[in-house]
């Protein structure tokens, strides 16, 4: 198992050996690995190299570290999506082969708050629908939903029972979602959703603020998704101007 056969530095080798064992399923998902001791004399290493390596690999979500547990390997992403593609969250899970489902939490015409005012650019008599939702995959949670649409553009026969909000509002209020302007950041454990989407401790969440429009620039829906972060994966497409 020794990797000493290149002239890079060592930290990249052990790298690279560690990915390649991950591959082959030498070491398995969610497996804890060898203790650093058994590791580094496995791979032939110091400490401090084996140490250099696995924080860059903790860096890259290849493995996590659980204090006093150990080190293991982290589940790989089971939906990848470019965060410049505006993709229901429907989509994304039939995407992957899975079936999409939603658990309905809450449904409720509700006062605007003063970010709302903002946010819709409504009068202070208007009101707005708020929904929270849990969306999952194969009946397991995957992402906890919390969306706001102004009442104003709802017909008055509105129902929210389909999987897609996009594609609701399309069929039932006539209103095209052309673009969404999004902000997405990590977050630790949250005491109210890491429990509903059943998380582990250590598993972290990703947080999607997003504000869509309609062709004519009007704000339509905002929604706060949190997605687990060890089933989800979001790519951004880069290109040089």
């Amino acid at each position: 198992m020794s990797i000493r056969a290149d002239n890079r530095h060592l930290y990249l080798q052990v790298i690279d050996k560690i990915k390649q064992n991950i591959e082959k399923g030498i070491f398995k998902e969610k497996e804890r690995l060898p203790s650093e001791f058994d590791l580094s004399k496995q791979l032939g290493v110091s400490r401090a190299t084996l140490r250099e390596a696995l924080r860059i690999l903790e860096e890259e979500n290849i493995i996590v570290r659980r204090h006093g547990v150990g080190t293991f390997v982290n589940t790989k992403p089971t939906f990848l999506s470019g965060i410049e593609q505006l993709n229901s969250i429907t989509h994304m899970i039939e995407q992957a082969g899975m079936k999409a489902g939603t658990i309905f939490l809450s449904s409720q015409i509700q006062e605007l708050s003063e970010n709302d005012l903002t946010r819709f650019a409504c009068g202070e008599d208007e009101q707005i629908l708020f929904v929270e939702r849990v969306r999952t995959a194969n009946g397991e949670p995957v992402v906890y939903c919390m969306d706001k649409v102004p009442q104003k553009i709802l017909p008055e026969n509105f129902e929210y029972k389909q999987e897609s909000l996009l594609e609701i509002l399309e069929k039932q209020a006539g209103k095209h979602i052309s673009y969404a302007v999004a902000n997405i950041e990590p977050l630790g454990y949250h005491e109210k959703v890491s429990p509903i989407l059943q998380c582990e401790p250590e598993t972290a969440l990703l947080v999607l603020k997003q504000m869509h429009y309609d062709q004519h620039d009007e704000p339509i829906l905002y929604s706060i998704n949190y997605f687990k972060a060890d089933q989800f994966s979001f790519q951004v497409l880069r290109k040089r101007v």
